[in-house]
């Protein structure tokens, strides 16, 4: 199995309705012996969800804006394991203000959050993580939405997006010499939890199936939980700082093409 023995941290399951459950899900599936986060009213909520994965995980609580969490959590993880073979970022949230269409009008303290919870977390977490990973290495994966352009209402989430691709790259630079890959999955638009406190999402979501010349499935998270069981795994060992889109190709398509059937019909 692709991850068999490996030691994985994944954050950001809240229920079944997200990314990093499957990931959760098909980490397991493919071998993994793995911990999940919550924190907060939220932290319910995963315990809750872990019980309906293949095998029940434990949950740590962990608020990544505060690094009293992350060292326990990195003490916890010492203890159980000795060590950690890789990590799930499926972290991101702005407040209401820095969504919407208000990008000039958002003052910095709600920025100022969205860039703390939804990038700097990265380099927190990565950085608590180094004393259990840099002996046999492995591998750091995030979950980005294609911070290449500007999207409708997407806003200070889309800067923190870009942010977050960047924050990927220097940890690349920082982490590669002790054999720590650190990716990011740049996936398309998904009907989960996070996606209905985004204004206009089913919008964009309506027209990525146009565009994607694979198509695009807003409510299959499969292929991305698969790209990132395959970054978390040996088989990527030669890609680091690296933006993979699982998207059905939309960000390769300058427009929509229209089939022949859509012209004979104008």
């Amino acid at each position: 199995m692709l991850l068999e023995g490996k030691k994985l941290l994944i954050t950001g399951v809240l229920t079944p309705a997200s990314i990093a459950f499957d990931s959760a899900r098909v980490a397991q599936e493919q071998g993994a012996d793995i911990v999940l986060t919550g924190f907060g009213r939220g932290m319910s909520l995963t315990e809750k969800t872990a019980r309906r994965l293949p095998s029940p995980p434990d949950v740590l609580e962990l608020d990544v804006n505060q690094p009293e969490h992350i060292d326990a959590v990195a003490k916890e993880l010492e203890a159980r394991w000795g060590r950690v073979d890789g990590a799930l970022h499926a972290i991101g949230f702005a407040p209401e203000d820095a969504l919407g269409g208000n990008f000039l009008n958002t003052q910095w303290e709600s920025v100022a959050t969205a860039l703390q919870t939804s990038a700097f977390s990265l380099k927190a977490l990565a950085a608590g993580l180094l004393p259990l990973m840099k002996e046999s290495g492995g591998a750091i994966v995030s979950l980005d939405f294609d911070a290449t352009q500007a999207w409708p209402l997407y806003d200070w989430m889309g800067v923190s997006k870009a942010a977050l691709e960047s924050v990927t790259r220097y940890l690349a630079r920082d982490l590669g010499p002790h054999g720590i890959r650190v990716n990011c999955v740049s996936a398309g638009p998904l009907k989960t939890i996070a996606a209905k406190g985004i204004p206009g999402f089913n919008t964009l979501a309506d027209v990525w199936a146009e565009r994607a010349p694979l198509g695009w499935d807003t409510t299959n998270p499969e292929p991305v939980a698969r790209a990132v069981a395959f970054l978390l795994s040996e088989w990527s060992v030669g890609i680091t700082g690296e933006i993979v889109h699982v998207d059905g190709g939309y960000h390769a398509i300058g427009a929509a093409v229209r089939s022949a059937d859509q012209d004979e019909r104008t």
